[in-house]
C-alpha cells in the first residue's frame, strides 16, 4: 500500500490544521460516512502520531502522513491518493 499526496492537498492540510515539520495525520477507517470500498465505513484523519510501525507512510516536508497496521483491512490492499477538491475547497481520497 502506498500514500499519495498532491501538492494542492497538502498545501490545504498544511494551512488548515496549522501543520509543521514533526507533525503527522493518520487516516483510519471509522464507522458510517459514505465509503466506496467498506460498506458501511469511511475514511477519518486526525492529527496523530504513530503508535508502532504504519503500514504505510510518506513524509511531505516533515510531515508525515500514515495508516496503522490496525486500518490497513479498510484499504483492501490499494493505494491511497489524497487530492484536492478545488470547487468545494477539501481533500478527496482516492482508493486505486
Amino acid at each position: 500500500m502506498n500514500i499519495v499526496i498532491t501538492k494542492k492537498a497538502f498545501d490545504w492540510y498544511k494551512r488548515e490544521l496549522g501543520l509543521k515539520p514533526g507533525d503527522a495525520i493518520r487516516f483510519f477507517a471509522r464507522y458510517g460516512g459514505c465509503g466506496t470500498v467498506q460498506k458501511g465505513f469511511s475514511l477519518g484523519m486526525a492529527k496523530d502520531e504513530p503508535a508502532g510501525e504504519p503500514a504505510a507512510q510518506t513524509t511531505i516536508d516533515g510531515v508525515t502522513f500514515f495508516v496503522d497496521d490496525s486500518d490497513q483491512w479498510y484499504f483492501d490492499g490499494r493505494d491511497l491518493t489524497v487530492d484536492l477538491d478545488e470547487t468545494g475547497d477539501e481533500p478527496v481520497f482516492l482508493l486505486q
